[in-house]
């Protein structure tokens, strides 16, 4: 048996991964930025905003179940670098296009190009690394990619008069060939070290009723209906609504609006980190996973619903209460993939990760049509954002309630 990895090989696998997941991530927060020069330019209203961004996420969200079967049958190496050159195409469609259409266009072929890039780490990482440092790798991912979302704050506000958000889609797709490239090639001689282990994956194809038997399970249900509402939400603000949330209901600025954004991302790092220290210690000294879960959910709801309540010079803060709380999600994802036996594991990651970006879709084209309906009936636009955000917190709420209520425990439990 080939000896899992470590040292320069180790550290030049985790690298490929990680800039492939930071761009990715990147790109997925990117129109929060970019959205009033995208609206000005292409003369676009809020549900167009939406939508378009929303492409991404349906897209994404479409290639989770038949990426797992990839990933099994021909390997993390090779799937990811493959969608990556259609993430790089997809950015030069995004770049070059002069309308809607082609705008949408461009960034579904960015989702589907990038939807393997937390998914193939998973798999190489269970392949090619000790079991011991499969959670701090997964850590470490969560750390990339937020700072793919930093980089897609106060960089590209500073990068956006220079460039244009035209340029800076054609800078990604450059860098995205780059990572394909660095993949494909680097990592081919770590696949032949572990004899293909992609080849090895086609048992895994023949597990009867793998995705019958996740969707058919209770507790999969538990913990995907708020990986659904409460995940799926919270990514379409982040990646999208947060920003003419800080413009048009806070009064900020473009550049404030890029700042706070920064430090939102930023605490987000950060708590993913405190999170990964402080997780095994608390349930090493007798805390439920499912109590922190819903402590963390808990907070999340709350701080959404403070800020409908205050418009207030420093509201923005409630943005990083935000934040501290989400990194609790990441121990849903976890425990999803683990109630199920390791054969079944990567489909069961996809399979969350459909839910979280259907959530994600729904909301980021749902909360432009919602705030587009209310101002049609006369409200004020920023009375018009937080009758959309406050749809939003009931629907978290209940899926809080859900949870909580929900006594389903995994059919497979790990230590």
């Amino acid at each position: 048996m080939t000896a899992p990895l470590s040292g320069a090989r180790a550290a030049r696998v985790f690298l490929c991964f990680a800039f492939g997941y930071l761009l990715s991530y990147a790109l997925r927060a990117v129109n929060a930025v970019i959205a009033p020069a995208l609206v000005a330019e292409m003369q676009l209203s809020n549900a167009d905003l939406g939508l378009l961004s929303s492409a991404y996420f349906v897209s994404f969200g479409a290639m989770q179940l038949p990426l797992g079967v990839w990933l099994d049958k021909y390997g993390a190496r090779r799937t990811e670098a493959g969608l990556l050159l259609c993430a790089a195409l997809g950015a030069a469609v995004f770049a070059s296009s002069g309308s809607l259409a082609g705008l949408w266009i461009g960034r579904a072929l960015i989702g589907i190009g990038v939807s393997a890039c937390l998914m193939a780490a998973f798999k190489a990482y269970r392949q090619w690394f000790p079991l011991e440092r499969q959670s701090q790798l997964a850590s470490w991912m969560l750390v990339a990619g937020t700072s793919g979302a930093l980089s897609a704050t106060v960089p590209v506000t500073l990068a956006l008069p220079a460039l244009g958000w035209r340029g800076i889609f054609w800078v990604v797709a450059a860098l995205l060939l780059v990572v394909a490239g660095a993949i494909f090639f680097f990592l081919r001689a770590v696949e032949r070290q572990f004899d293909g282990g992609a080849a090895k994956g086609g048992g895994a194809l023949a597990a009867d009723g793998g995705y019958r038997r996740i969707f058919g399970s209770s507790y999969f249900w538990r913990m995907g209906v708020p990986g659904l509402l409460n995940h799926g939400i919270f990514f379409a603000l982040q990646t999208l609504w947060a920003g003419p949330w800080m413009t048009t209901v806070l009064g900020k600025s473009a550049q404030q609006t890029g700042q706070i954004l920064f430090a939102f991302n930023f605490v987000l790092l950060l708590s993913y980190l405190a999170l990964g220290w402080a997780a095994p210690r608390l349930v090493a000294r007798g805390w439920n996973t499912h109590r922190i879960i819903g402590i963390g959910i808990g907070g999340m709801v709350l701080a959404q619903a403070a800020m409908l309540a205050t418009s207030a010079p420093m509201a923005w803060l409630l943005w990083l209460v935000l934040a501290a709380s989400v990194p609790v999600t990441t121990l849903v994802q976890s425990h999803v993939a683990l109630a199920f036996p390791a054969a079944l594991a990567g489909r069961a990651n996809s399979a969350y990760n459909l839910q979280l970006f259907i959530g994600a879709f729904a909301t980021q084209w749902g909360f432009g049509v919602a705030v587009d309906l209310f101002k049609a009936h006369g409200a004020h636009a920023a009375d018009a954002f937080r009758a959309t955000l406050a749809i939003a917190v009931l629907l978290q709420a209940g899926a809080l309630v859900f949870f909580l209520l929900n006594r389903a425990q995994a059919g497979n439990p790990r230590p």
